[in-house]
């Protein structure tokens, strides 16, 4: 009799516990796997040490390592980020690791103490070629392309109220631009190969689709998407059974049919015709209008640089991506091998506007698992005016790293269309986390910045920075990646001016 009592009881207990998982919208994990959604926590709780003894250490893991998305979570729920006993790196072998030089004195510096921690870009965008509607971005750190498709409607609208929150912007991707973009944030809008959105029946481009799309959104700029470094030069396939009838509206396909994207655009053919392209949507809309590009062969990069010298026309922005892999799902030969890395492919970029006196009228943003501060701060004193974050983002309003982006079986609803997954996702509460990693981030990125002794990221430069290059020996960031003088550094008026801006 006893037994059965015990087990009544608990048996209510669970019940209880699964009727609280289903109800509370704290935790997307526990919402979609009452119960057992709670042998994960189990598992993180004493996962430090499962690590030590069997499996791996905090700094081994990839993409994304236990001590970084450990970082990512507790900056997003505003708890304690701070790490204690030192680091878990070996600083004198690990070949590549950068370490910033700290200045024992500094000049006037930004209050740290303001909430919001703001950041805005030292370029304003659009502003050196004269667009109608140039700005200055708010925000150097803001949400990468990451279209409704790939994610669910409750991740992008967590996303977007979170850019809300923390004044920065959110890059639609090339899926269209969906009502959940519309939640107060505001937006760059990413036009792909396939034109989601202002498309004619045949796939090519309709500029009158385009003109009324931004007329009636807050979109910010326009990005030309070439190529992404999750799969660069490889068009992508969204299968007819994912395209439901509200995907199919948004961007302009037929639903339940297969829509394979094709890897190049038809609207120009090389960079000629591209920057005519260029000029077109900034004309018709005022816009500032950039690219956005995984890295390969530079003859593109050169032509594009020769015919910006001439100063008829050019691209506002570029969006270099590292070849690592993102948030798209790709074939691993194209994950691992193909582009280079973020580093490597940005630092030839620029070096090539930098040899024709061009980047003081580029905004260049990095992108590429660049949403933590060591990574940023580096992307920074390369050359970068802002950065993207994607991988990171999708941490901050809870991401787990399941790696299932590609199966539609995400278990936290973030990267599916499952009803069922995605109804996981509280997105005001998981806005509020988005925003505060966003705000974290770019307090991490001023305190950095104070200790080098200069007010802006933008004004850390490679010779600020040290990359270990073997045993007890290290090169200065400018040097590995073959900078010359001045290169990475912004010019006088543009220093004087952010600096100005934000010690004022």
């Amino acid at each position: 009799m006893r037994a059965r009592s015990i087990g009544a009881a608990a048996a209510t207990g669970l019940a209880l516990v699964a009727a609280r998982d289903l109800v509370q919208r704290k935790h997307a994990l526990l919402r979609n796997f009452p119960l057992v959604g709670h042998a994960r926590y189990v598992l993180e709780t004493i996962g430090p040490e499962l690590r030590q003894y069997i499996v791996t250490s905090n700094d081994e893991e990839r993409p994304f390592s236990r001590d970084q998305r450990s970082w990512i979570y507790a900056s997003a729920k505003g708890e304690n980020n701070y790490f204690g006993f030192g680091t878990d790196n070996d600083v004198e072998h690990v070949q590549g690791h950068a370490y910033v030089k700290q200045r024992t004195f500094a000049g006037a510096l930004p209050d740290l103490s303001d909430p919001q921690a703001a950041l805005p870009s030292a370029k304003v965008l659009g502003g050196p070629r004269g667009r109608a509607k140039a700005f200055r971005p708010a925000s150097v750190i803001n949400i990468s392309a990451m279209s409704f498709g790939s994610l669910s409607g409750a991740a992008v609208t967590a996303l977007n109220k979170g850019a809300a929150l923390a004044g920065t912007m959110h890059n639609t991707g090339e899926g269209g631009l969906s009502p959940y973009h519309l939640n107060g944030g505001d937006l760059v809008l990413q036009i792909g190969t396939s034109y989601f959105g202002c498309r004619n029946e045949d796939g090519t481009f309709n500029l009158d689709k385009l003109t009324s799309m931004v007329a009636g959104a807050p979109v910010k700029a326009i990005e030309i998407k070439l190529s992404q470094g999750a799969k660069p030069g490889l068009g992508g396939m969204l299968p007819g059974a994912k395209v439901t009838d509200e995907i199919a509206r948004i961007r302009d396909i037929p639903a339940g049919e297969d829509c394979a994207s094709p890897s190049r655009h038809t609207a120009f053919h090389d960079v000629d015709s591209m920057l005519d392209f260029v000029e077109l949507l900034a004309t018709e809309t005022g816009l500032p209008v950039g690219i956005k590009s995984a890295v390969g062969e530079m003859d593109f990069w050169e032509e594009l640089a020769t015919l910006m010298e001439r100063g008829e026309r050019g691209v506002d922005f570029i969006t270099v991506d590292g070849g690592e892999g993102g948030t798209g799902a790709a074939p691993l030969i194209f994950a691992d091998s193909v582009s280079l890395p973020f580093r490597m492919g940005f630092s030839r970029v620029y070096g090539v506007f930098a040899e024709r006196g061009l980047t003081d009228d580029i905004t260049f943003i990095g992108s590429g698992k660049l949403g933590l501060p060591e990574n940023a701060v580096v992307a920074f004193a390369l050359g970068a005016d802002m950065i993207n974050v994607g991988r990171e983002a999708m941490l901050s309003i809870g991401c787990i790293q399941a790696q299932k982006c590609h199966t539609d079986k995400c278990p936290t609803g973030i990267a599916t269309q499952n009803p069922w997954l995605a109804r996981g996702i509280d997105a005001p509460s998981k806005g509020i986390r988005a925003a505060m990693y966003l705000r974290t981030l770019r307090r991490e990125l001023l305190k950095v910045s104070g200790a080098v002794g200069v007010p802006h990221p933008s004004l850390i430069t490679p010779t600020d920075i040290d990359i270990l290059n073997g045993d007890y020996d290290a090169r200065s960031l400018g040097s590995v990646y073959g900078y010359k003088d001045g290169w990475g550094s912004l010019g006088p008026e543009l220093a004087h001016e952010i600096a100005e801006l934000l010690t004022t």
